[in-house]
């Protein structure tokens, strides 16, 4: 009986390095196919991207590919600092998701009541919630045509046009269309309920919290270390991927900046005094690493900020994405908005929870796969490609290699 198990012992251990060899072989093949991938997309001398892949608690994959400033000519890594744009909306809905469960605030406040100033009625209709989840019908009014305005407009700035607003897009609640300036909305109630400026809520009650202390807002007098810039091609042929959701005068304020940028080689500098509402903070101002918004996820995991049952009311649809008439803006099939994330869930494919971003020269992507434990991130200061082709691809290399686990 001794010999039997100690053959058993034998036999269960020899399978489990078996198990080990297997699955560090099917890691290396990822890692491999990920490094041949992205070495193609982003050649050594021109803009690139900060990738990072994590599973559980263990990062997978931790590379930068490209250039984080053509004239420097400093490298990519995890600690180079972008501007991840649109990405930067999920850090205010959670503050917001905050406030309300400390009672500060409630979702269904309406916006009357802290812009008592503004002169439409319907202001009474439009709850916080609609804010978060891009449904309040709020339409996009900036002075375009004001080229300081919108080059250096802050977010008190873009919700001036508001006050005399006469009328909505639809009733609240009933439609989506994307809408950065009812997140500037979110700026104006943080400061409000907490009496301290956004950032420095934003720093004390969110950021460092989450082990992000070197994440900041950007600013124009304000440095930030290791920054990437920016960067678009010369050749007008290769048009922003943010151009997509634009309207016709957005795109024409857009373009009438692109031709002023700086031209380096065949690329033209393209961040803050070229893109359009760069300076703007609550709807797309962070600059962080791919190593610190890591640490923001294992916050999220690990109830740092907010419990778990808030995550999942943030990751829960409130409306659909797919067929909105008012917005193209990641119109994708099996797609919905909750709060500060979109949602993507595809049949075919597993849960997606995730933000993107487009901010000048930047192209972000933050996607989490809540069912694997799974986060991708893919930071690039070069705006010229299809981010979907890209990220399909990398997907399939994650299915592969069972970090990103199917539901059927």
């Amino acid at each position: 009986m001794i010999i039997m198990g100690k053959y058993l012992v034998a036999i269960v251990l020899s399978t489990l390095i078996l198990h080990s060899c297997s699955m560090d072989n099917r890691d290396k093949i990822a890692q491999d196919r990920l490094d041949q991938f992205f070495q193609e997309l982003y050649p050594a001398d021109e803009p690139g991207a900060a990738v990072l892949i994590l599973k559980g608690d263990k990062v997978m994959y931790d590379k930068g590919f490209g250039l984080a400033d053509l004239n420097t000519k400093e490298k990519i890594d995890g600690n180079t600092f972008f501007n991840i744009a649109s990405v930067s909306k999920q850090f205010t809905a959670v503050a917001m998701l905050k406030l309300a469960n400390e009672g500060k605030i409630s979702l269904d406040d309406p916006v009357k009541k802290y812009f008592p100033h503004f002169k439409g009625e319907f202001y009474n209709d439009i709850k916080i919630s609609h804010l978060l989840s891009h449904t309040s019908g709020i339409g996009d009014y900036r002075p375009r045509d004001n080229r300081e305005f919108v080059l250096y407009a802050t977010d008190e700035d873009c919700i001036l046009y508001m006050e005399n607003l006469e009328k909505l897009h639809f009733e609240p609640g009933t439609q989506y269309q994307y809408m950065n300036p009812t997140f500037q909305l979110c700026y104006s109630i943080i400061q409000q309920v907490t009496g301290k400026s956004f950032e420095e809520y934003m720093r004390e009650n969110i950021h460092l919290p989450a082990g992000m202390d070197q994440t900041l807002y950007f600013s124009p007098d304000k440095e930030i270390p290791n920054m990437a810039h920016g960067y678009i091609p010369v050749d007008e042929s290769e048009t922003l991927a943010a151009d997509s959701d634009r309207t016709p005068e957005a795109q024409a304020a857009a373009k009438r900046e692109q031709e002023k940028a700086p031209v380096i080689g065949s690329w033209r500098e393209y961040d803050y005094g070229e893109e359009t509402f760069f300076a703007t903070k609550a709807d797309g101002g962070i600059y962080t690493s791919t190593h610190q918004f890591a640490k923001w996820e294992k916050a999220l995991r690990n109830s740092l900020i907010i419990d778990l049952e808030t995550l999942q009311l943030a990751h829960t649809e409130k409306i659909k994405v797919t067929g909105s008439t008012f917005s193209s803006y990641q119109n994708r099939p099996f797609t919905s908005y909750g709060y500060g994330w979109f949602i993507e869930e595809n049949p075919d494919f597993t849960k997606r929870v995730y933000h993107t971003g487009d901010n000048g020269g930047f192209q972000i992507y933050a996607g989490r796969y809540p069912e694997s434990e799974c986060l991708l991130l893919i930071f690039s200061n070069r705006n010229d490609y299809d981010r979907w082709k890209n990220v399909t691809k990398v997907d399939s290399i994650l299915v592969d290699a069972g970090w990103i686990e199917l539901d059927n």
